[in-house]
C-alpha cells in the first residue's frame, strides 16, 4: 500500500473592496507613500467596513470561493479548521460558524492560533489529520480582520496590515506529492515586542486602556524585524539542506507577506533568483493568517503539478517556521 500523504487539492481567496491606499494614510498620520513604499513593499491595503461583519466573513467568503472553483460538495468536508489571530469573539468558535454558513455540516471543527504563522502551522495540523487515514477532505482557511485591532494614529502599525482570508483544501494523494517536511519552533521571550495586549484573560479591558488603546496592536519594529529576517531565512535554509534540495529544486518561494525586505531577504539568503517568489504584498498589505493562502489562490494559475514549494512565516510570540510541499495538480 502506498504511503498517504496530504495534498492541497484546491484554492480560494477574498479579500473586501474597501481599498486603503498609502495615499490616504497620509491624510491620516505623519507618513507618505515613498516612506511606505521603501520600508514596507506595500501600495494598499484592503479593510473590511461592512457593519458588524468580523473574520468569519472573510472566512466564509474565502471557502465559498474554493467551493465554486472546484465544485466540491460542502457535506463531503469532514474538518474546518480557521487559523485566525482575530476570531469572531473570544468565546464561541468562529471556526463552527463559518462550517456551518458554508454548509458544511457534517464537519467538525476548531479555530488556530499563532500570530502570523497560524496558517503555517495549520498546514501540519491539517496534513496529519490527512496522514491518518481517517480524514479526507480537511479544509484549513487563514482569516484575519486585523482592522479591528489597529490603531490608525499609530503609523508604525496602521501602514502594514490589511484583511483578507484564503482557503486550501487537503486530501490525500498516493503520489508522493503535498507535504513533504517542516521544520516549526516558536519562543515564546518575543512575546513583549508584538502584542494586542488587552482583552485577554491577564489583561482584561477597561476603559482605561480601551483609551489608551492598549486593546489595539503595538510592536517594536525594530526587534520584530530583526527576528523575522534572521528567523525565516534560517529555517528556509534548513528545510532545503534536510531535503537535499538546491536553489534549482525550487520552484517557488512562499512567503508570509509582513514586510518586502524581509520576503528578499529570506530570498537571497537561499539565493533565489526574484521570478520564483510569490508576492502580492504591495495589493493586500499584511493580511496575517491569509497571507500564505491568498498567494497561493493568485499564485494558481502558474503553479504545475510536481512543483517543489517552500513556505516559510513568522509571527508574533515569536513563531516562525517553513514547509516544504509539491503542489499536486495543474489548474
Amino acid at each position: 500500500m502506498s504511503k498517504i500523504s496530504a495534498a492541497i487539492t484546491a484554492v480560494g481567496g477574498y479579500v473586501p473592496d474597501y481599498v486603503l491606499t498609502n495615499k490616504m494614510l497620509e491624510d491620516m498620520v505623519d507618513t507618505n507613500d515613498e516612506w511606505i513604499t521603501t520600508r514596507t513593499g506595500i501600495k494598499e491595503r484592503r479593510i473590511l467596513k461592512e457593519e458588524g461583519q468580523g473574520t468569519s466573513y472573510l472566512a466564509i467568503k474565502a471557502a465559498q470561493n474554493l467551493i465554486d472553483k472546484s465544485g466540491i460538495n460542502p457535506k463531503d468536508i469532514e474538518l474546518v479548521i480557521v487559523a485566525t489571530a482575530t476570531p469572531d469573539m473570544k468565546a464561541a468558535s468562529t471556526s463552527a460558524y463559518t462550517a456551518t454558513k458554508i454548509g458544511a455540516t457534517n464537519a467538525f471543527s476548531f479555530d488556530l492560533e499563532a500570530a502570523c504563522s497560524s496558517f503555517l502551522y495549520g498546514m501540519s495540523v491539517a496534513a496529519r489529520y490527512i496522514e491518518s487515514g481517517k480524514y479526507k477532505k480537511v479544509l484549513l482557511i487563514g482569516a484575519d480582520k486585523n482592522s479591528s485591532m489597529i490603531n490608525y494614529e499609530d503609523r508604525a502599525t496602521c501602514i502594514i496590515f490589511g484583511d483578507g482570508g484564503g482557503a486550501v483544501l487537503f486530501e490525500p494523494n498516493e503520489e508522493d506529492l503535498g507535504l513533504q517536511d517542516e521544520f516549526l519552533r516558536s519562543d515564546g521571550s518575543g512575546r513583549e515586542f508584538l502584542q494586542a495586549t488587552y482583552g485577554g484573560s491577564s489583561y482584561p479591558s477597561t476603559p482605561e486602556a480601551i483609551k489608551d488603546h492598549k486593546h489595539q496592536v503595538f510592536q517594536d519594529g525594530k526587534t520584530v524585524f530583526k527576528n523575522a529576517v534572521f528567523n525565516m531565512a534560517d529555517v528556509a535554509v534548513k528545510i532545503l539542506d534536510r531535503n537535499n534540495l538546491t536553489t534549482k529544486d525550487v520552484s517557488w518561494l512562499v512567503a508570509h507577506q509582513a514586510n518586502k525586505r524581509i520576503i528578499d531577504a529570506t530570498a537571497n539568503r537561499i539565493e533565489l533568483e526574484e521570478e520564483k517568489v510569490m508576492m502580492n504584498i504591495e495589493k493586500y498589505g499584511n493580511t496575517t493568517s491569509a497571507t500564505l493562502p491568498l498567494l497561493l489562490n493568485d499564485y494558481e494559475s502558474q503553479l504545475k503539478k510536481g512543483d517543489n514549494l517552500i513556505f516559510a512565516a513568522f509571527g508574533g510570540g515569536f513563531t516562525w517556521g517553513s514547509i516544504y510541499l509539491k503542489w499536486a495538480y495543474n489548474s
